[in-house]
């Protein structure tokens, strides 16, 4: 078959392609303007076709200098230019996709010619893919307001402007810590939120409690647990809550395994089935939850309140804290060793464990190993739930209290079991 296709001319495949392509974009706009009076448009299949033809016919006349694809490139800019301020005179319609669709179908032949053909596949294809969901595109921009443009604009910033501009080198002697390392958690840990963020925004706005509270989790357990068990008071179905509770902290051992898999392959590849294992465990007290409960509808509560994740506030907060780990882990394996790490992280856990977790992942201070890093994870996260399980007794409903002592008792128990097994 090979051996077929090599006897082929080149300037065949080429052009039947060409041909291929621009007809199908051709069918795809009169599909598109088949309602419309034929009088009104300056083309669909065959005109494009033909303009496809054109484009091929030009570029190979002269394929260096291009003198007279430019030139046809040009003269087909003017007609397609009168066309269309005709059409703003006399029909009052100012649409202007036709027409770029047009010089694109021209501009397939130097695209088969130069590019691997998979590329210009995927050309045609988006562009036929953004022709058809012209009402998707602007359903979806209704429900963007102007904020999001910002945010978005903030995250580039973040992850495209800063991060390639800091500098890669230790700031202080003795302390393997980068200004570059500093800005990549944040930016690793600004990612999951945004991505959270926008999944319960703009996909899942209407969620019910467990969906919301995997999407919270993703952004922060701790916020999450924090609010639902606020919401327990308000007359919500207590086991829903608790169970909502518990998706939002298998969800902090899905987020922290992400990290470990980008800031150190070595940590993740021993955590995975502990931190695998803990979310299965969370899974399967929600099972327990959920059978005890089978009537309760999913009730939707705004678990995570759509709020911005990238603020700059929050960025340099982070940044200190996780540079404050830095030294104070330093510190504590220079004097008080393996004992010390584990002792500190339980210590952390009363707070914001991102940035503790990250410094530890980042192999930040060298006399660290392997196991070491991923008992003191085992361990801050167990905290973790400890502090979460403190939380929701105290603002939480006396209804949901039992299942979230049951529940997060079961987790720290395997944990802190899990951390003994890996140091022994």
């Amino acid at each position: 078959m090979m051996e077929i296709l090599n006897q082929i001319p080149r300037e065949l495949i080429n052009f039947l392609l060409v041909l291929m392509f621009s007809l199908l974009i051709g069918l795809e706009q009169r599909n598109l303007h088949i309602d419309l009076k034929f009088e009104s448009l300056y083309g669909t299949d065959r005109t494009f076709t033909l303009i496809g033809i054109l484009g091929f016919i030009l570029y190979i006349l002269a394929p260096i200098t291009l003198v007279f694809f430019l030139a046809g490139g040009v003269v087909l800019s003017a007609l397609l230019g009168i066309y269309y301020f005709n059409k703003i005179r006399i029909n009052n319609q100012w649409g202007f996709t036709s027409i770029i669709i047009a010089l694109i179908t021209y501009c397939l032949t130097p695209l088969v010619y130069l590019q691997p053909h998979w590329m210009v596949m995927l050309i045609v294809v988006t562009v036929l893919i953004i022709v058809e969901i012209k009402e998707t595109l602007f359903n979806f921009s209704r429900k963007i307001d102007r904020n999001e443009f910002t945010t978005l604009a903030r995250f580039i910033i973040i992850a495209g402007i800063i991060l390639p501009l800091l500098p890669n080198n230790p700031i202080f002697r003795g302390i393997n810590i980068s200004p570059f390392q500093i800005w990549l958690s944040i930016v690793a840990v600004s990612g999951i939120s945004y991505f959270s963020y926008l999944l319960k925004k703009f996909v899942f706005p209407n969620s019910g409690i467990i969906l919301s509270a995997i999407l919270g989790g993703l952004y922060s357990s701790t916020a999450t647990t924090i609010i639902l068990a606020k919401k327990s008071k308000e007359g919500n179905n207590p086991i829903k809550v608790s169970t909502g509770i518990f998706a939002a902290t298998g969800m902090m051992y899905i987020r922290i395994l992400i990290l470990a898999w980008i800031f150190n392959q070595d940590v993740a590849i021993i955590l995975s089935p502990y931190f695998l294992a803990f979310s299965i465990t969370s899974l399967i007290v929600i099972a327990i939850l959920q059978i005890k409960n089978k009537s309760a509808p999913d009730d939707s509560i705004p678990v995570n309140k759509v709020q911005n994740p990238l603020e700059f506030k929050t960025a340099l907060v982070f940044g200190l804290l996780f540079g404050l780990f830095v030294v104070l882990t330093n510190f504590v394996v220079s004097n008080y060793g393996n004992v010390g790490i584990n002792i500190l992280s339980m210590i952390v856990g009363i707070t914001d464990i991102d940035p503790y977790i990250l410094n530890l992942f980042q192999r930040a201070v060298g006399s660290i190993n392997i196991n070491t890093i991923v008992i003191a994870t085992i361990i801050a996260s167990a905290s973790n739930n400890f502090i979460k399980m403190i939380y929701s007794l105290i603002l939480g409903d006396r209804a949901i209290k039992r299942n979230i002592v049951f529940g997060f008792l079961f987790l720290i128990i395997v944990s802190l079991i899990s951390a003994f097994y890996i140091g022994r």
